[in-house]
Protein backbone atom coordinates (compact mmCIF):
# COMPACT_ATOMS: atom_id res chain seq x y z
CA UNK A 1 0.00 0.00 0.00
CA UNK A 2 1.39 3.88 -1.05
CA UNK A 3 1.44 6.20 1.87
CA UNK A 4 -0.18 9.40 0.19
CA UNK A 5 -1.62 12.91 1.64
CA UNK A 6 -5.28 14.05 1.22
CA UNK A 7 -7.47 17.26 2.07
CA UNK A 8 -9.87 17.36 4.55
CA UNK A 9 -12.31 20.30 5.40
CA UNK A 10 -14.67 20.22 8.24
CA UNK A 11 -17.50 22.26 7.61
CA UNK A 12 -19.29 24.88 9.05
CA UNK A 13 -21.98 22.63 9.87
CA UNK A 14 -19.88 20.37 12.22
CA UNK A 15 -17.75 23.40 13.44
CA UNK A 16 -20.60 25.28 14.54
CA UNK A 17 -21.45 22.22 17.00
CA UNK A 18 -18.01 21.71 18.13
CA UNK A 19 -17.42 18.36 16.28
CA UNK A 20 -13.89 18.63 15.28
CA UNK A 21 -12.65 16.42 18.09
CA UNK A 22 -14.89 13.52 17.55
CA UNK A 23 -14.73 13.73 14.06
CA UNK A 24 -10.60 14.29 14.16
CA UNK A 25 -10.87 11.05 16.57
CA UNK A 26 -12.83 8.73 13.61
CA UNK A 27 -10.11 9.67 11.02
CA UNK A 28 -7.33 8.51 13.99
CA UNK A 29 -9.07 5.88 14.96
CA UNK A 30 -9.14 4.62 10.80
CA UNK A 31 -5.20 5.37 10.65
CA UNK A 32 -5.40 8.52 9.20
CA UNK A 33 -3.13 10.90 10.75
CA UNK A 34 -2.99 14.70 10.97
CA UNK A 35 -0.27 16.48 9.39
CA UNK A 36 -1.58 19.74 9.36
CA UNK A 37 -4.81 21.40 10.35
CA UNK A 38 -5.88 25.59 10.75
CA UNK A 39 -9.24 26.85 11.50
CA UNK A 40 -10.31 29.69 9.14
CA UNK A 41 -13.06 31.18 7.75
CA UNK A 42 -13.02 31.17 4.08
CA UNK A 43 -13.75 34.22 1.99
CA UNK A 44 -16.08 34.58 -0.92
CA UNK A 45 -13.06 34.61 -2.92
CA UNK A 46 -11.44 31.52 -1.57
CA UNK A 47 -15.05 29.05 -1.49
CA UNK A 48 -15.59 30.23 -4.88
CA UNK A 49 -12.11 29.47 -6.33
CA UNK A 50 -11.74 25.79 -4.09
CA UNK A 51 -15.12 24.90 -5.98
CA UNK A 52 -14.80 26.33 -9.39
CA UNK A 53 -15.29 22.94 -10.62
CA UNK A 54 -18.61 22.76 -10.13
CA UNK A 55 -19.47 26.74 -10.83
CA UNK A 56 -21.73 25.87 -13.43
CA UNK A 57 -23.73 23.69 -11.77
CA UNK A 58 -27.10 24.42 -10.11
CA UNK A 59 -25.66 23.90 -6.49
CA UNK A 60 -23.28 25.99 -6.64
CA UNK A 61 -23.92 29.24 -4.92
CA UNK A 62 -25.72 27.76 -1.87
CA UNK A 63 -22.41 25.69 -1.93
CA UNK A 64 -20.51 28.96 -1.36
CA UNK A 65 -22.65 30.60 0.73
CA UNK A 66 -22.37 27.32 3.14
CA UNK A 67 -19.06 27.20 3.11
CA UNK A 68 -18.50 30.65 4.53
CA UNK A 69 -21.18 30.69 6.22
CA UNK A 70 -18.76 30.03 9.23
CA UNK A 71 -15.13 28.82 10.30
CA UNK A 72 -13.87 25.62 8.70
CA UNK A 73 -10.85 23.25 9.64
CA UNK A 74 -8.54 22.43 6.80
CA UNK A 75 -6.29 19.74 7.44
CA UNK A 76 -4.18 17.21 5.51
CA UNK A 77 -4.66 13.53 6.36
CA UNK A 78 -1.62 11.00 6.07
CA UNK A 79 -1.57 7.44 5.63
CA UNK A 80 -2.05 4.04 3.85
CA UNK A 81 -4.05 5.22 0.77
CA UNK A 82 -5.43 7.95 2.36
CA UNK A 83 -8.14 9.30 -0.21
CA UNK A 84 -9.35 5.98 -0.49
CA UNK A 85 -9.51 5.47 3.45
CA UNK A 86 -10.88 8.85 3.77
CA UNK A 87 -13.20 8.47 1.43
CA UNK A 88 -14.49 5.37 3.03
CA UNK A 89 -14.29 6.99 6.93
CA UNK A 90 -16.65 10.28 5.55
CA UNK A 91 -19.15 7.74 4.04
CA UNK A 92 -21.44 8.87 1.00
CA UNK A 93 -22.49 12.54 0.16
CA UNK A 94 -26.10 11.72 1.63
CA UNK A 95 -26.09 10.86 5.37
CA UNK A 96 -28.90 8.74 4.65
CA UNK A 97 -27.02 6.26 2.71
CA UNK A 98 -23.50 6.56 4.86
CA UNK A 99 -22.62 3.51 6.40
CA UNK A 100 -23.57 3.59 10.13
CA UNK A 101 -19.93 4.44 11.20
CA UNK A 102 -18.72 6.60 8.94
CA UNK A 103 -18.89 10.82 9.84
CA UNK A 104 -21.63 11.64 7.60
CA UNK A 105 -23.76 8.93 9.00
CA UNK A 106 -22.62 9.85 12.12
CA UNK A 107 -22.90 14.32 12.42
CA UNK A 108 -24.45 15.21 9.39
CA UNK A 109 -27.36 17.42 8.90
CA UNK A 110 -28.15 16.80 5.60
CA UNK A 111 -26.96 15.93 2.38
CA UNK A 112 -26.07 20.17 1.92
CA UNK A 113 -24.78 19.99 5.62
CA UNK A 114 -22.47 16.86 5.32
CA UNK A 115 -19.95 17.79 8.18
CA UNK A 116 -16.68 17.12 6.11
CA UNK A 117 -14.95 17.48 2.36
CA UNK A 118 -12.61 15.08 1.18
CA UNK A 119 -10.36 15.24 -2.51
CA UNK A 120 -11.65 12.75 -3.76
CA UNK A 121 -8.41 11.67 -6.41
CA UNK A 122 -4.50 11.87 -5.27
CA UNK A 123 -4.29 14.63 -8.33
CA UNK A 124 -6.99 16.96 -6.64
CA UNK A 125 -5.79 15.67 -2.89
CA UNK A 126 -2.47 17.15 -3.82
CA UNK A 127 -3.93 20.53 -6.24
CA UNK A 128 -6.30 21.25 -2.94
CA UNK A 129 -3.42 21.04 -0.28
CA UNK A 130 -1.46 23.65 -2.18
CA UNK A 131 -4.76 25.32 -2.05
CA UNK A 132 -4.63 26.01 1.72
CA UNK A 133 -0.93 24.69 2.64
CA UNK A 134 2.48 25.51 2.62
CA UNK A 135 4.86 22.62 2.09
CA UNK A 136 6.49 24.40 5.11
CA UNK A 137 3.36 24.04 7.40
CA UNK A 138 2.83 20.11 6.75
CA UNK A 139 4.86 18.68 9.24
CA UNK A 140 4.65 14.01 9.80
Amino acid sequence: MAKERTLSIIKPDATRRNLTGKINAVFEDAGLSIVAQKRMQLTPAQAGAFYAVHKERPFYNDLVSFMISGPVVVQVLEGENAVAKNRDVMGATDPKKAEAHTIRAQFAESIEANSVHGSDSAENAANEISFFFAETEILP
